[in-house]
């Protein structure tokens, strides 16, 4: 990783002016600074000011010289921040929803001693450190703070993991401890974690390895068990100085480290196992480093200093123009910044593993992401920003991606055809087949399922060969179908809870095969078009120059038809309560009505959806 200089966001002075903290919104939109003069700056996501407020005593009658700002920090929503002050209290401020908007104070958090450092873990109360080597939790909700735990030595840095369900506090006698809010079953030990040489005032938790640095010029890397693993030793060095300052880029795969006149970055190399040094970034009379801050999505890194300068550096391992359309940033090995430079969107695409992504690519119509990394398969859609990574061990294989549904997509490799739901970490369901047609498989993912009472119903029609069609229950994992045929299958579709299926041969001959009673029913000839009508049970076809529809798909021999003057049925709108079929006519296209009533009814009861039922029957005239 390279640091660039980008902009000086404050000028330095030519005596100490000291940049006390600084803080980045998680949101990626504010840059919180507080200053010597105990006053906080809010900057913007393109490093103009925005905001300036001065910080408050705890007690208003000494002033605000008996008190120094240790540490700021945002809310997971980015509409708060807390302020830890040296005169044994914290101030959370609320921002409003407008720059120009004023802070109010919502809440205060009295402490026994000097609050030295805060951290504000997601879903979590804040926590902080304390002279007296407490550990202190103080929740928003109640306004109240309890010890979570006692070093009897004071604290003098904190540092989240990644997932930020755990911390670590270094301490003046060299401890290290560590906490979890939940160990996510990695039956790591929570206590005392290793000791130190020195006071550990430059900390970070990154991955599965904690870096600690202090006065002596060394940096250590501890692995999960607390023992050293790696150490980087620049005593020797006469141009070096002690260590003060340590911030942990978003995915846990760069540190960088402060010192004086210099910044040193680290990157982790998943291939290796170990961290690697890059070039530091030294920038003559910047003197001592007293801030460092990551922005979220890993794009730029800001430094505070001692003469007051807060400079900005864009950081970068390789960038990348896709299309000439998109802009990847890779800011590390395991995350990438891609940038849309026509709509100006933005997404992180992040390995929840820390794997190196090597392999990224932009389809269906610039709407989907595919990425791969050495063991997963990422994949994202755009639009609703979700994203996936699952378990993979196909890369290097041909693969085939199918993005035909909202909620989903198929990928083909090897025989064997896997379901991904976007935003879902695992692989939904996989089954053995050759036919990757669309009119060969069907899915449904609880598409008529209305809240959490009704069972969760996910199942997959596809063809085993060209006359056999298998059907799968994807929670069970199980076998629930198999249907057999004399000619060609050419179309299938299951209905939306997936208890029945529509299936045409190559002699456009219509079935429906009901997956409880493993029966088929022959229902239609001479079939060019047949469709499931959306949030219904309700089937339209056409046959030569005739619309048939069956209200009741259970009387597959009462379908009701309407002669059509001509054209080709394309399809069903439904709009302002009404279900209209579409006929291409060639000129123009026709809406032939559907009896909406009898949709919404039959489909409520064969849902077993009383409460849409009676809805209907309420909403209809009274009878004289």
């Amino acid at each position: 990783m390279k640091l660039k200089h980008i902009k000086t966001l404050l000028p330095p002075q030519n005596y100490e002016f000291r940049i006390l903290c600084l803080a980045w919104s998680p949101n990626n939109k504010k840059l919180a600074v507080c200053t010597s003069e105990k006053v906080i700056l809010v900057f913007d996501e393109n490093g103009d000011r925005r905001e300036r407020f001065a910080t408050k005593a705890a007690d208003s009658k000494t002033g605000k010289r008996n008190y120094v700002v240790k540490s700021i920090v945002f809310s997971a929503d980015s509409s708060k921040l807390a302020v830890a002050q040296s005169d044994n209290i914290i101030f959370v401020y609320k921002f409003g929803e407008n720059w120009d908007d004023k802070k109010i104070i919502c809440n205060k958090f009295p402490q026994q001693s000097a609050v030295t450092c805060v951290i504000w873990p997601m879903d979590q109360p804040i926590v902080c450190g304390l002279v007296d080597g407490k550990v202190r939790a103080a929740n928003t909700k109640t306004n109240k703070s309890s010890t979570i735990y006692n070093t009897e030595s004071c604290t003098v840095s904190l540092a989240t993991n990644m997932s930020e369900k755990g911390f670590i506090s270094g301490h003046a006698d060299g401890k290290i401890i560590r906490y979890f809010f939940d160990d996510e079953d990695s039956g790591d030990f929570q206590g005392k974690f290793a000791t130190h040489p020195t006071a550990p005032y430059a900390l970070c938790w990154a991955g599965s390895t904690v870096i600690a640095a202090g006065c002596d010029k060394r940096i250590y890397v501890y692995g999960r068990d607390g023992s050293v693993i790696q150490q980087f030793d620049y005593s020797r060095n006469e141009v070096e100085k002690a260590f003060t300052v340590a911030a942990c880029g978003p995915g846990g795969s760069s540190v960088a480290i402060g010192s004086y006149d210099r910044i040193r970055i680290f990157t982790w190399s998943p291939r290796k196992g170990c961290w690697d040094e890059g070039n530091p970034k030294e920038i003559k009379n910047l003197y001592t480093i007293t801030a460092l801050a990551w922005r979220r999505d890993g794009s730029k890194l800001t430094a505070g200093t001692l003469c007051g300068a807060i400079e900005q550096f864009d950081c970068c391992t390789k960038r990348r123009l896709y299309k000439n359309m998109f802009e990847l940033n890779y800011v590390g090995p395991s995350q990438v910044i891609v940038n849309n430079m026509k709509t100006k969107d933005k997404v992180i695409i992040k390995s929840n593993y820390g794997a190196e992504i090597d392999g990224l690519k932009i389809i269906g119509n610039d709407r989907y992401l595919v990425a791969h990394t050495s063991d997963t398969l990422i994949i994202g859609d755009f639009q609703k920003k979700l994203f996936s990574e699952v378990p993979w061990q196909n890369k290097g294989k041909k693969e085939k991606y199918y993005f035909g549904s909202e909620n989903f997509c198929l990928v083909f490799s090897c025989g064997e055809l896997f379901l991904i739901e976007f935003g879902i970490n695992e692989i939904t369901g996989s089954v053995r087949t050759e036919f990757m047609g669309a009119n060969h498989i069907s899915v449904r993912l609880s598409d008529r399922r209305k809240d959490n009472r009704q069972q969760i119903n996910k199942r997959i029609a596809f063809l085993i060969d060209f006359k056999t069609i298998s059907i799968h229950d994807l929670v069970s994992g199980c076998n629930i179908g198999q249907v057999g045929h004399d000619q060609k299958i050419d179309w299938i579709e299951l209905n939306e809870n997936g208890r029945k299926l529509l299936y045409r041969d190559r002699l456009m001959h219509l079935f429906i095969y009901d997956v409880e009673s493993c029966t088929s029913f022959p229902m239609l000839t001479y079939c060019s078009f047949v469709q499931w009508v959306p949030q219904s049970d309700v089937v339209i076809a056409q046959a030569r120059k005739n619309l048939c529809v069956w209200y009741n798909v259970e009387a597959t021999d009462k379908p009701v038809t309407v002669p059509l003057k001509g054209g080709d049925v394309i399809g069903v709108e439904k709009s302002n309560g009404k279900t209209e079929v579409l006929v291409n006519e060639g000129l123009g296209n026709s809406a032939y009505p559907l009896d909406s009533g009898l949709i919404e009814f039959g489909t409520a009861m064969e849902d077993a959806d009383l409460a849409r039922a009676v809805s209907f029957l309420e909403s209809l005239p009274a009878l004289s």
